[in-house]
């Protein structure tokens, strides 16, 4: 595929439409795009290679861009397999480029390839430049966004931001996602920088004086349009602002009863006038996608049996990812069932409760084997506590 940056900037990067779990955790039913880019100045700068198995495909589309040109520089922005594994095949066929990277990734590099290249490198510091001639390139180190030792690069000719892993997305360059960017980059935010909000916080401050017109990330789509948008979604997700309002209603269920307790929850919040209502069995869908949902909206319901006098598995595992990302600022409901000693919800609480800024409602459910009067009238008094 095709891909236009700007008239020095040229894509280079793969589409794998073979893989099946990025990261051996997440569903990728479109692929994965390997991004990679060579700047063309009067010295010639590569910005990352790609995935092990399509470092022929790789070389070949560098090949064409350089037309019989030799480049000079491999900027390693990130050293995860996946953009790093044509490290030494292209030292090996450019023997006279120099690796430009973060002193962290040197290390990583030698841990991974067997060699720090320490004839010839040049260690990215923050704030470093790199002129290539008409284009100067100026290093930010971002540790933690999400690997210790990933630099950003901001071209400041053409006003491009090489963003390493930030701003990306599941999905090959070749699938056209009918949701768009923010649905699949979400999920992916969530599942693997989650956690380290505060990081991503720090790069942006450093980017904040920078103009920024086109956003190279290692995976998803090249950003040319509504650059602010990006940058300010992704500040709501690192600062763990609320995305969108809305209550998330997540139940596991054994016999049906949790899960008409959640769905007879999920139409009394509508018709207590809840606008967005999203309703979820943990069991039977994608566990990154109700991570997502959980982090993107202001309310989340837990809706869960007793199991082996605690939490279920699937809910303890579902409430630990949230905990893991540094889950805040939100609210959070308990609908607990239990056929003769309902203790879901306390269990529940003890987990979340060394989590920042959550509001914990005032009415909690218990619902003893199947739904009464009784339990019926919890529900409605949640409804309305949550709306």
């Amino acid at each position: 595929m095709e891909i236009t940056v700007t008239n020095d900037i040229k894509y280079i990067g793969v589409d794998d439409h073979n893989i099946d779990l990025f990261e051996g955790l997440y569903d990728v039913p479109n692929g994965m795009a390997y991004n990679s880019y060579v700047i063309l100045d009067e010295k010639i700068a590569v910005m990352d290679t790609v995935e092990v198995n399509f470092g022929a495909e790789w070389l070949g589309k560098l090949d064409a861009a350089l037309g019989g040109r030799t480049p000079d520089y491999l900027v390693v922005q990130h050293v995860e397999p996946d953009h790093s594994a044509n490290i030494t095949a292209f030292m090996d066929r450019y023997p006279d480029a120099t690796i430009v990277a973060s002193q962290q990734a040197f290390k990583l590099i030698a841990n991974f390839y067997g060699t720090d290249y320490a004839d010839r490198r040049i260690v990215a510091a923050d704030g470093a430049a790199l002129v290539l001639g008409k284009h100067t390139l100026t290093f930010f180190t971002a540790p933690m966004v999400h690997w210790p030792e990933v630099i950003m690069t901001y071209d400041s000719a053409d006003k491009v931001l090489f963003s390493a892993d930030a701003f990306g997305k599941f999905g090959a360059q070749d699938y056209d996602d009918p949701e768009g960017w923010a649905c699949e980059a979400r999920r992916y935010y969530f599942g693997i920088v989650g956690k380290f909000g505060a990081q991503v916080q720090g790069v942006l401050k450093k980017l904040a004086d920078r103009e920024i017109k086109v956003i190279c990330s290692l995976h998803g789509p090249v950003l040319t349009e509504n650059i602010d948008y990006y940058l300010n979604t992704y500040n709501t997700w690192s600062s763990y602002g609320v995305e969108t309002e809305g209550v998330v209603v997540a139940y596991t269920t054994v016999y049906g009863h949790t899960r008409a307790a959640a769905e007879y929850l999920a139409d009394k919040l509508r018709e207590n006038g809840v606008q967005r209502v999203v309703v979820t069995d943990l069991a039977r869908s994608d566990m990154y996608e109700n991570v997502e949902d959980a982090f993107r909206h202001s309310k989340l319901v837990l809706c869960t049996t007793t199991y082996n006098g605690g939490v279920f598995p699937i809910m303890r595992e579902f409430i630990e990812h949230l905990v893991e990302r540094g889950y805040q600022k939100r609210t959070v409901a308990f609908v607990e069932n239990g056929s003769w000693a309902p203790a879901a919800a306390r269990g529940m609480r003890s987990m979340l409760e060394g989590c920042k800024d959550i509001t914990f409602t005032d009415v909690s459910v218990k619902v003893v084997a199947a739904l009464t009067d009784d339990s019926r009238a919890q529900l409605d008094a949640l409804a309305k506590e949550l709306a």
